[in-house]
């Protein structure tokens, strides 16, 4: 599967972006699993109480709708994260709402948490047994009258289902989602989630992912609320609202979320900065902007423990999964531990500026 990823690549990026990411999905679920690699024992975590056997996985955004978690894992991901998902299935935006920079290696998009709902995947996450790490991302319907009652209710739907659960308070494409970050908003959403949690999955990890685009005030809330409510870990970061100016591509200028390598840098830097605030009360996961063995690497560096990818995918194909987890291997052989490397640079990233 991944030598024909590499001959579908030059094909589906001639299609309209999102046309070619429903093709891809449509050709994992036709599609015999891959082989899974040998796992090197070296790159195995443990995070939020659970056992990882590396630490790349796939971002949510990807299978929106859990339709191939199994297929995902099979090309090497030591954990997938489905999502965003919704209690009522929604369009999301208008089309086109997915734009490739392909001068910055980015995406831009606006999607809108497009998707089919919480209980259409709830049954194919039930319909058959997945080996592996799958955690749910959750969001509120755009219309929802209760926004905290939509998270909640994903808590106590996927109980039985979901090996973590990602709370999406970060997304730049639902109106005033962003909100939930502030503090006495955030703190009462926590307070929901966890009391479904300890009613529906006690000790299911409750992670909460946040946008990259926030200051250092809001930042000290949102690792105040999580540290006093018990959170299991954070997600740093969402895609980023901002457009730095060594963007080349003009579609640049469309609205949404901006993901890919742009994002590397400020991503990183909220990274390191949110490790020096949790002072080791949990464990992160470093998302944005990761394309090769190296960016990886920084991300732990900066003080995740585990790391996610997406956009790097769309440009380099599933042989990027292999060329990350073969770098890591090489640098755990010459450095050691892995975990001896996680927040080693915090410092110097917090202390960068873009």
């Amino acid at each position: 599967m991944r030598a024909l990823g590499a001959l579908a690549r030059p094909v589906l990026a001639r299609l309209p972006p999102e046309t070619a990411h429903r093709a891809t999905i449509a050709a994992l679920k036709l599609a015999p699993l891959a082989r899974p690699r040998a796992p090197d024992p070296r790159l195995a975590v443990s995070a939020f109480g659970l056992e990882f056997p590396n630490p790349l996985g796939l971002a949510a955004g990807f299978d929106k709708n859990a339709e191939v978690p199994r297929a995902l894992l099979a090309w090497g991901f030591g954990f997938v994260e489905v999502g965003t998902l919704t209690p009522r299935p929604q369009s999301g935006n208008p089309s086109p709402r997915l734009f490739r920079l392909q001068a910055d290696r980015a995406l831009v998009n606006r999607f809108g948490f497009n998707n089919l709902g919480y209980e259409a995947a709830r049954a194919r996450l039930a319909a058959r047994r997945i080996d592996g790490v799958v955690g749910v991302n959750l969001g509120p319907n755009k219309d929802a009258a209760d926004r905290l009652a939509d998270y909640a209710l994903g808590v106590k739907t996927f109980a039985p289902l979901a090996s973590y659960f990602a709370i999406n308070v970060s997304s730049p494409n639902t109106p005033s989602l962003r909100d939930l970050q502030r503090r006495d908003a955030l703190d009462e959403l926590v307070a929901r989630v966890m009391d479904a949690r300890e009613e529906a999955a006690p000790r299911r990890p409750v992670l909460i992912k946040i946008a990259p685009d926030l200051d250092l005030r809001a930042l000290d809330d949102v690792v105040a609320v999580c540290a006093a409510r018990g959170v299991d870990g954070m997600i740093v970061s969402n895609t980023t609202i901002a457009r730095p100016p060594s963007l080349r591509d003009a579609r640049a200028r469309e609205a949404g979320g901006l993901s890919g390598r742009p994002l590397f840098e400020p991503s990183t830097r909220m990274l390191a900065r949110t490790f020096l605030r949790c002072g080791g009360a949990f464990a992160l996961i470093g998302c944005g902007g990761v394309d090769d063995a190296e960016s990886a690497l920084a991300k732990i560096e900066a003080g995740a423990s585990l790391v996610q990818l997406y956009t790097g995918l769309v440009y380099r194909g599933p042989g990027l999964i292999d060329e990350i987890l073969d770098g890591l291997s090489r640098t755990v052989a010459a450095r050691g531990d892995l975990a001896a490397l996680v927040g080693i640079r915090a410092r110097d990233w917090a202390a960068s500026t873009g």
